[in-house]
């Protein structure tokens, strides 16, 4: 029957035998739900795609190892429901290493008294909860130059910028940060900078 649209065995079987568009379609037939399957897990729209292709393209360079008589949607629901996983694992590991940095950075050669401590870990927390509101590359940037206390320089060196569109980026960061932390945060933590 010409025009019919090919079973998922079918598209497999010609993926697996180099045929590209038959895997695009493949991935064009799941990949809502796979979408879908992925923002269950990281309730981020943008993890969520990440998660999705990166899934596809595991999913892709595993297809020699696909059970043809099993169905192909939970294979690769699994799939993308473990790279979801695996990018909410990975993003609880950033931040408690981003609140670890903040932690050591607070605290200076004497002990704290207890409510200076308190205060310290109040607004150590209000900070990461307001990081955690910026995009990624916002993040990133604020990251690289406060928390792990990199120069311009090395912050445009590890992310692959130059200088003057680290200040640029970092400024309009900063701006954001502000806009998310509560005020009397906001008007110690990031004028602190």
């Amino acid at each position: 029957m010409e025009g019919r649209p090919l079973e998922d065995v079918d598209l497999i079987e010609r993926a697996r035998d180099g045929d590209v568009r038959a895997y695009g379609d493949l991935v064009e037939r799941y990949r809502e739900i796979a979408f879908r399957t992925a923002y269950l897990i990281t309730r981020s729209a943008a993890d969520a795609e990440d998660a999705a292709q990166e899934a596809f393209v595991k999913a892709y360079y595993a297809l020699g190892r696909f059970r043809t008589q099993s169905p192909f949607r939970p294979w690769i629901l699994r799939i993308v429901a473990n790279e979801a996983r695996n990018r909410v694992r990975s993003a609880r590991r950033r931040e408690g290493l981003a609140l670890r940095l903040a932690e050591g950075r607070l605290s200076g050669d004497a002990a704290p008294s207890p409510e200076a401590a308190a205060l310290d870990r109040e607004r150590s927390e209000a900070l990461l909860a307001g990081l955690a509101k910026l995009s990624e590359p916002d993040r990133q940037i604020i990251t690289c130059r406060y928390l792990l206390d990199l120069s311009e320089a090395e912050t445009a060196d590890t992310l692959g910028l130059r200088t003057g569109t680290v200040k640029s980026r970092l400024s309009r960061a900063l701006g954001r940060l502000r806009d998310v932390l509560p005020e009397t945060l906001a008007a110690t933590e990031v004028n602190d900078g």
